[in-house]
């Protein structure tokens, strides 16, 4: 699956995902010292599938069954109407514990007076949470600050992809979240049915070890958020306006490239794109992150490879010839509102954005429509789709709290949890009723003003932990749109080499593939020429690359069962 690049730009204000311990750890991990505590930049690689000290999965009777039966895990089922809701969880026992948990925000936090946060509160029992909104854009490189300070609260929620920020996130969990093992192992479903109804490989994917060299130290450390499936990302293309200029949907790079030059117009300000980082790399056949491809009887990193050069090629060409908004590198552009304005007419972004446009749509805020570029490759190719691997984050809970504490913590998680079809999802999804939605002639919820700024727009408890099952949900159109879009590529999704595994590569690494990112933005922008690649990819070898070969080999072997 692909995942947003720390040098992408434009200001990303809706989700993008990703993630990745046979037990065996590589890359020179100490045993532990007495306090608990680990440090190495070494990397590690950890297993998630095989333990014994689980929650033991208890299958959650859905409240309604899909109208749409998929084939997962990359094609989805879906609900195009909407079941009446019941009760999913409940009632719980009386608590008035107050916490404060971290959670990413993209755009304007709700305010912490809303009817939402109070109805949530008393549907719960009573625990008061105060929700610290941190900017989404910097979120991933400021939590390594916030981790080592210990000023996070009581909790910090994070999806899967900005773990690449912190210089080694197995060190992280380890030495600054609770250790959660005896309190979920074994036979929850009494106090948390949910939580006990989530798939166990992603209670495996919170699993991490205080000491990666001995797998008898795997501890389970995060609560897992939804295990989605199908595409996480696309290339959105305003379908009407390039019905308006007599164009089809491309099918091939070349087609792309073909359509962003007719549509074009610099003195008209319209452009075919904004930034084009994350998405388009698989248009050429380079895998997803960690970027690291089985070829020839070896791993071979995306930068050494051929198609690499032409990705780069491709990139530069469109600065070259304008297609591409002038204003794109500086980072500060607004994606979402050049796409609904007209401005360009291709928007890389997370798969979300489908619905979300149309329910901008739909309430006035937005014309026309969006769909996304399907599986296309260049130069007559195979094409390649990626698609999401993993969980898509986690909630964490500071060590520092008490058994009870995290109990209680538990309990909300376990609300969370509930499913589409139950109150608890409703209320949590789209608020209250008559303050923050109404029902439309369909049935389905829809957001006035109100529900849009205080529960659409953000993230608050949506991400919190997984449903015990997901869906493609909402417009029914979309739904259906969605649903045959995953039939549609399905069969090209990419291979996870790592299938089993959580990788992180060493600090070294994780830096020159940093630099190795504003290296080829350079190159893309014309601040740099396309002959400096071969320099760029020694330089990324020579400082970390190389040597990480060796930790992703290993993973892959351990992965493959050799």
């Amino acid at each position: 699956m692909a995942t947003p690049s720390d040098g992408s730009n434009i200001r990303r204000r809706s989700l993008f995902k990703a993630a990745g311990i046979g037990a065996a750890g590589i890359a020179g991990l100490p045993v532990i010292a007495a306090c608990s505590d680990i440090e190495s930049g070494g990397g590690s690689t950890q297993s998630t599938e095989g333990f014994d000290f689980l929650p033991t999965h208890k299958e959650y009777e859905l409240p309604a069954q899909p109208d749409l039966v998929g084939e997962p895990p990359n094609h989805p089922s879906g609900f195009t109407s909407y079941p009446e809701p019941v009760d999913g969880v409940e009632t719980a026992e009386a608590a008035s514990t107050e916490f404060e948990i971290t959670v990413p925000m993209w755009g304007t936090p709700p305010s912490a007076d809303d009817p939402y946060f109070t109805a949530i509160q008393e549907a719960w029992g009573g625990t008061k949470v105060t929700l610290r909104h941190a900017d989404g854009n910097t979120f991933a490189q400021t939590s390594v600050q916030w981790l080592q300070a210990n000023e996070y609260g009581d909790a910090i929620n994070m999806f899967g992809w900005m773990t690449d920020s912190h210089p080694n996130f197995q060190e992280t969990v380890v030495n600054t979240f609770y250790d959660l093992t005896d309190i979920v192992k074994g036979d929850i479903a009494d106090r948390w049915p949910l939580l006990a109804g989530e798939p166990t490989d992603s209670w495996g994917q919170s699993v991490w070890s205080t000491d990666p060299a001995d797998p008898e130290t795997a501890r389970v450390f995060g609560v897992p958020q939804n295990k989605s499936m199908g595409p996480g990302n696309g290339m959105f293309v305003r379908t009407d306006l390039l019905a308006d200029a007599g164009l089809s949907m491309p099918t091939t790079v070349e087609e792309v490239l073909e359509v962003a030059r007719q549509w074009t117009d610099n003195a008209a300000g319209k452009w075919a794109f904004l930034a084009q980082d994350y998405v388009t790399p698989e248009w050429f056949g380079l895998a997803s992150s960690p970027g690291w491809a089985y070829i020839d009887g070896k791993l071979v990193h995306n930068c050494e490879r051929p198609e690499y050069t032409k990705w780069l090629e491709f990139r530069r060409t469109c600065w070259d010839e304008g297609l591409i908004h002038p204003d794109t590198p500086t980072g500060t552009l607004d994606g979402h509102a050049l796409h609904i304005a007209g401005t360009i007419l291709m928007s890389q972004d997370g798969i979300s954005w489908w619905a979300d446009y149309t329910n901008k749509v739909l309430s006035g805020e937005a014309v026309g429509a969006v769909a996304p570029i399907g599986a296309i490759g260049f130069e007559g190719a195979e094409p390649i789709r990626y698609v999401n691997k993993a969980v898509d984050g986690w909630t964490f809970f500071n060590k520092d709290l008490s058994e009870d504490q995290v109990k209680e913590l538990l309990d909300l998680m376990n609300f969370c949890s509930a499913p589409y079809g139950t109150k608890e999802y409703e209320l949590i999804n789209y608020g209250v009723e008559g303050t923050h939605f109404a029902y439309g002639e369909d049935g389905l919820p829809v957001f006035n003003e109100a529900g849009t700024a205080a529960v659409g727009a953000a993230v608050s408890y949506k991400c919190m932990s997984g449903q015990v099952q997901t869906f493609l949900t909402g417009n029914p159109d979309v739904v259906q749109a969605r649903f045959e879009y995953n039939a549609s590529v399905k069969d090209f999704a990419e291979t996870d080499i790592f299938a089993g595994l959580r990788v992180e590569g060493p600090a070294d690494y994780k830096t020159a593939a940093q630099t190795l990112i504003d290296q080829q933005n350079d190159i893309c922008y014309g601040r740099a020429e396309l002959s400096s690649i071969p320099d760029m990819v020694e330089t990324f070898l020579s400082s970390g690359g190389e040597a990480a070969r060796e930790h992703f080999t290993n993973a892959y072997n351990q992965a493959q069962g050799n």
